[in-house]
């Protein structure tokens, strides 16, 4: 890495790592544990992609999305999946008026950030809606296409508990999203704290969340996150644990019988990016094999099919990305 590209990347971090303290503080301010979860969110954010969260409901996940929202500076907009949710209600339509002709009424997409609730609810045409959103960053409505506002962030909710009346996400979408995060119940004590602070008797004003920054410093955020070094045999690392996930036998790994399809070659392209973001959360100018490892689950636990004998014996991703990461050689 060439001294001025260096002095760079050291000068950003010396600037943006105080600012990430900030918003995490202001998401403190509402949002009582969750630390994992609320880092995950920020990694997502500055790599820009979207992410799936898997959680019980009553956990705050769109407490969490709100407030990050506000603390950023950015529009939200939360959209409930239902069966009986339509494409259309999703992006737009192309309306008529007797004097003003055809005109476009835009849908709930046209935010910085969604809330998709419960996404696996709604049938998989109006699935691909938003998926098409994610990917591309533009929408058509009628024969107009829209870009959509930049920062353009997803996050997508499943419920874990409720199967009846749900459409499981197809592997090709939920490949789309950069991480999957599980939102677990809360600690004890946290839970002491969450009812003294009782988000439901107050208002979220009554919170004083401030926007520490707005859109045009996230997107330069993102931008700089791509100028962080990542050394050649850390990305030959990267690509030696996304083969394992396909040529498990080869790798050594044992529980790799379970494994019924390996990762896509965008498990490699995001994890890439996801280890410089967290590189600059450790404050470091370049990626490191555990900063690698720290972003490997969220990148890989929804990568992951299992066969049939693998989720009969209740195998789940995280042990085999476990046995994964001990067996593959540490550069």
């Amino acid at each position: 890495m060439l001294d001025d590209g260096m002095e760079e990347v050291k000068a950003g971090i010396k600037e943006y790592t105080p600012i990430l303290d900030k918003i995490k503080k202001e998401l403190g301010k509402v949002i009582i544990g969750q630390k994992e979860v609320i880092e995950a969110l920020l990694r997502v954010l500055l790599s820009n992609g979207n992410v799936l969260v898997e959680g019980v409901p009553g956990v705050a996940k769109t407490l969490t999305i709100k407030t990050l929202a506000t603390a950023v500076g950015c529009e939200f907009k939360r959209i409930q999946f239902t069966a009986d949710l339509l494409p259309t209600d999703i992006i737009g339509i192309t309306a008529y008026d007797e004097k003003k002709g055809f005109y476009t009424v835009k849908g709930p997409i046209f935010a910085h950030f969604i809330l998709a609730d419960e996404i696996n609810r709604a049938p998989a045409k109006t699935q691909s809606a938003l998926m098409e959103a994610m990917q591309e960053k533009q929408v058509t409505i009628g024969k107009q296409t829209f870009k959509l506002e930049r920062p353009f962030f997803v996050m997508a909710t499943e419920n874990p508990i409720e199967q009846s009346g749900t459409y499981p996400l197809p592997e090709a979408q939920i490949d789309r999203f950069l991480f999957k995060l599980m939102v677990d119940y809360p600690e004890l004590n946290d839970e002491v704290e969450i009812m003294a602070r009782n988000a439901n008797l107050k208002k979220f004003d009554d919170f004083g969340v401030e926007s520490v920054i707005n859109p045009e410093k996230i997107i330069e955020m993102q931008e700089f996150v791509k100028k962080i070094y990542l050394k050649e045999d850390i990305r030959a690392y990267i690509a030696k644990i996304v083969d394992a996930t396909r040529h498990p036998k080869e790798a050594g790994i044992s529980l790799g019988r379970y494994i019924e399809w390996g990762s896509t070659p965008r498990a490699s392209i995001n994890m890439y990016i996801a280890s410089k973001t967290e590189a600059l959360f450790n404050k470091s100018h370049f990626v490191t094999p555990q900063h690698v490892k720290n972003v490997a689950y969220d990148v890989l636990r929804h990568r992951l099919l299992l066969n049939y004998e693998g989720q009969a014996e209740g195998i789940k991703p995280e042990q085999i990305i476990d046995e994964i990461l001990s067996k593959v050689p540490v550069p």
